[in-house]
């Protein structure tokens, strides 16, 4: 497993992070899965405020196999509802405190805001982030779904009143481009169309941890040219959205690709997929939802096969040749 550090954080930070959105929470079933993903030297996890049950689950977790000390827990707050956008100190803090109270945990590593309000000045939302901070309640921030833009203007307001800037970005990263957003206000760097936010991470050297790596199921092989149509009208709600979000001509190009380099490198298409977010030449943290065992095998393996730049330019449809 490789691994990165984060400004604000002690412990080293796996690059492949857990999400536990899909790990059975029911009377604790999942715990042999998230005993799985910790032995394999994975040692972050994500989890949000709007995920239901998955705060208390991963508290229960930690505190049974007793390793708070040793995993990184990324937790989002302040995601929109049907009322408001929410990003504001008072949401802020609600959801924080009301993470740490279903974690029994006294802090979270790394701290995300689920959303952003372009509307909100970022002056006090970086203010009660930093008392936070200094509170010891959280160890380091980012924002996901932030534009680059409001990232530069919290940032710069941090470094001019001599505050923490944020330390991280969670955009949607993967091979796939999002065309669709499966949700409202979300915010990607897929595809050639955003090389200019992804030069401006790359020149920051900030950290992301991208979400969606794997397109929502779109590399799985399952959605085909011929077929995306059926899963549109009756497939399950995961289902329909992959072909919302990712079933389009250029996509459908890229998989061809994906299938040659996975033929040529003795890889699955999920792993080329995979292979692609990691090996960018940017400061990836994948957010990946490996649903049992053998997933979590075929991601690791993955996250451990380096791809030559002819490699990512080919499969993002940017030259005419891997070679």
């Amino acid at each position: 497993m490789q691994y990165g550090n984060i400004p604000g954080l002690e412990k080293p930070v796996s690059r492949i992070v857990q999400g536990i959105i899909q790990i059975p929470d029911k009377n604790d079933e999942g715990f042999p899965m998230m005993d799985a993903v910790y032995e394999s030297g994975v040692n972050a996890f994500d989890t949000a405020h709007v995920y239901g049950g998955k705060d208390a689950f991963i508290g229960r977790w930690l505190a049974a196999r007793g390793v708070r000390d040793k995993v990184v827990v990324l937790a989002k707050g302040s995601h929109h509802n049907d009322v408001r956008r929410r990003v504001t100190p008072y949401d802020i803090g609600a959801d924080l405190h009301d993470t740490l109270a279903r974690m029994k945990t006294d802090y979270i590593d790394l701290y995300v805001l689920h959303r952003d309000d372009p509307d909100y000045p970022v002056e006090p939302i970086v203010d009660a982030l930093n008392s936070y901070v200094k509170e010891g309640k959280i160890k380091a921030f980012g924002g996901s779904n932030w534009t680059v833009a409001r990232l530069k203007a919290a940032n710069d307001y941090a470094k001019a009143s001599g505050q923490v800037p944020f330390a991280v970005s969670s955009p949607n990263f993967s091979l796939a481009e999002q065309v669709e957003e499966p949700w409202d206000n979300c915010v990607s760097i897929s595809g050639p169309q955003n090389d200019e936010a992804k030069a401006y991470y790359a020149e920051q050297k900030m950290p992301l941890f991208t979400w969606s790596s794997m397109a929502g199921g779109f590399w799985s092989g399952k959605f085909t040219r011929e077929n995306m149509e059926q899963f549109r009208e009756s497939g399950d709600y995961f289902e329909k959205l992959a072909v919302k979000c990712y079933c389009y001509p250029q996509n459908f190009d890229r998989l061809d690709r994906a299938k040659e380099i996975a033929a040529k490198r003795g890889l699955t298409i999920p792993q080329v997929a995979l292979a692609f977010v990691l090996s960018y030449p940017l400061d990836i943290y994948a957010l990946v939802g490996s649903a049992n065992p053998d997933e979590l095998r075929a991601n690791i393996t993955a996250s451990e096969v380096k791809l030559t730049q002819a490699e990512l330019d080919y499969l993002d449809l940017k030259a005419d040749s891997a070679e």
